[in-house]
């Protein structure tokens, strides 16, 4: 059974930084792609960042380009998300996803974790 826990959430002001963890059991996370997307009120789903199995390859949403940075350790299972500069835009709850084996950039994600809160105040 895949689990994905996403921790690290919570409430910033404007220009603060938070770092968001997804812990990963169940899949073979070292040969996957692994990805995270948003959802504010209101609004879709959104991509934000995602990374190659390896580490090696990254991608980024436009809107967090520059302020965020997607990491992950392949022996704890654990991908990370590190947002610098936050927005009130960028409150939104904030998901992990498991991508596709060997491939990336991934085209669709095959399981999903249940999100964290963040909120960014003005």
């Amino acid at each position: 059974q895949v689990q994905l826990v996403e921790s690290g959430g919570g409430l910033v002001q404007a220009g603060g930084s938070l770092r968001l963890s997804c812990a990963a059991s169940g899949v073979a996370f070292s040969i996957r792609t692994m990805g995270w997307f948003r959802q504010a009120p209101g609004k879709v789903r959104e991509f934000v960042a995602d990374i190659s199995w390896s580490g090696a390859g990254t991608n980024y949403a436009a809107s967090v380009k520059g302020r965020s940075t997607i990491s992950r350790d392949n022996v704890k299972n654990t991908v990370y998300l590190q947002m610098n500069s936050l927005k009130p835009e960028d409150t939104a709850v904030y998901y992990c996803a498991v991508g596709p084996r060997y491939a990336w950039p991934a085209r669709e994600y095959d399981y999903w974790g249940q999100g964290t809160q963040v909120t960014v105040s003005s």
